[in-house]
Order: C-alpha cells, then sequence, then structure tokens
C-alpha cells in the first residue's frame, strides 16, 4: 500500500492527481502545516526535508515531486500516464517538471518563504514585490515555448499536466492572471473537469 504525505495548496497535489489518474491504491496523510507538523520528529522520520510530498512504498520512501511523478508513471504503465516508450519524448517531460520544481516553485516560495534565503525583514518585502513578475515572466514561457497544448506534450496527457494544473493554481495569489494566458486557462478547465482532479480536490 501507497502512503502519501500531502498537505492543501502545496505541490503535493501534483503527485495525488497522477495516482487518481493511475487507479492506484493508496491512503492519504495528511500534514498540518498551521501546526509547523512538517517540523514535528513524528514526520521528520519521514522525511528529513520537513516538505511534502513524501511517498511511503514497500521499498521505502521517496521525495521530490519529478521523482515522485515518474515513479508513479513507471509503476502504473498501463496507465499512460508518461511517454515511457520515447526517450526524448519523456526527457522532455522531465525537463519540463524540472522547470516547475527548480524555478517556478522556487520563485513562488519566495513570496512565502523568504526565510529560507534571508534574515532581514527588508530583503524579505522585497522578494515578496519580485514574485509577480517572476512568476508572470515563468508563465510566459510556459504560454509561449513549453506548453504544446491541449496537454503539456500535445494530444499525449501526462503527469507533466497534473504537476502543471498545480503550480497554476498558485497564479492568481501571485498577482498572476490565468485569463492573460489562453492556452493555460484551456489547460486549467481540462484539468478541472478530469474525473481524476475533481477526486483529488474532494479530498481537501
Amino acid at each position: 500500500m501507497l502512503t502519501l504525505y500531502t498537505a492543501p495548496g502545496t505541490c503535493a497535489l501534483a503527485t495525488h492527481i497522477a495516482l487518481e489518474e493511475a487507479g492506484a491504491s493508496f491512503e492519504l496523510a495528511k500534514v498540518d502545516f498551521p501546526s509547523q507538523a512538517q517540523r514535528s520528529p513524528e514526520f521528520l522520520k519521514v522525511n528529513p526535508k520537513g516538505r511534502v510530498p513524501a511517498l511511503a512504498t514497500d521499498q521505502g520512501i521517496l521525495t521530490e515531486t519529478p521523482a515522485l511523478l515518474l515513479y508513479v508513471a513507471q509503476l502504473y504503465p498501463a496507465a499512460k500516464l508518461a511517454p515511457l516508450d520515447d526517450p526524448f519524448a519523456l526527457a522532455k517531460m522531465q525537463a519540463f517538471n524540472n522547470y516547475l520544481c527548480a524555478t517556478a516553485h522556487v520563485n513562488h516560495a519566495h513570496g512565502r518563504r523568504g526565510a529560507r534565503w534571508a534574515d532581514e525583514a527588508s530583503s524579505h518585502a522585497d522578494m515578496l514585490r519580485k514574485v509577480p513578475q517572476t512568476m508572470a515572466d515563468c508563465t510566459a514561457l510556459i504560454e509561449r515555448e513549453l506548453l504544446a497544448g491541449p496537454w503539456v506534450l500535445g494530444a499525449q496527457y501526462s503527469v507533466a499536466d497534473g504537476y502543471l494544473y498545480t503550480i497554476a493554481r498558485w497564479l492568481k495569489g501571485d498577482g498572476v492572471d490565468v485569463a492573460d494566458y489562453p492556452k493555460l486557462a484551456a489547460h486549467m478547465a481540462a484539468m478541472e473537469a478530469r474525473p481524476a482532479v475533481q477526486r483529488m480536490l474532494a479530498a481537501y
């Protein structure tokens, strides 16, 4: 049995969507961020990084969204959640997922987790002011260059789509209007029509 450690509004929702799309049997373990449960000794035994997602498997704990998404796609190949038989297309999917992880997510975090990078309140305020620009830059690049349409890779849905949807849900709070990006807006609408996404949203 798989157990996904998750929290509302976090990037763990991407892995939750992937598990729902795969038809996986899994349990949710919700980590209470407002009470700082992610920093509790109990959770740090699960993930010493103090973050979600973490996925408990029969072989041990896995962390980091790009790794978890590929794991789910490989564990349930019949669900066709990644182009596993096409090395180039798979690498493109991984490049997209890593861009979301290493650039878009980090830009977003500068508005809420400034203490990771700086101690001065003025530094935190400066980072917060920058977020609408950096997130708009990321979104424009995705719209222009990376989102093939209708799905990230084109005609074939993949785990990258759940990841993009998860990040895109943060944009309003980051001062970015999704309506300014027609391809992304259409992608979000298509995602919200998927039963797997509806089951994920109902779980929180």
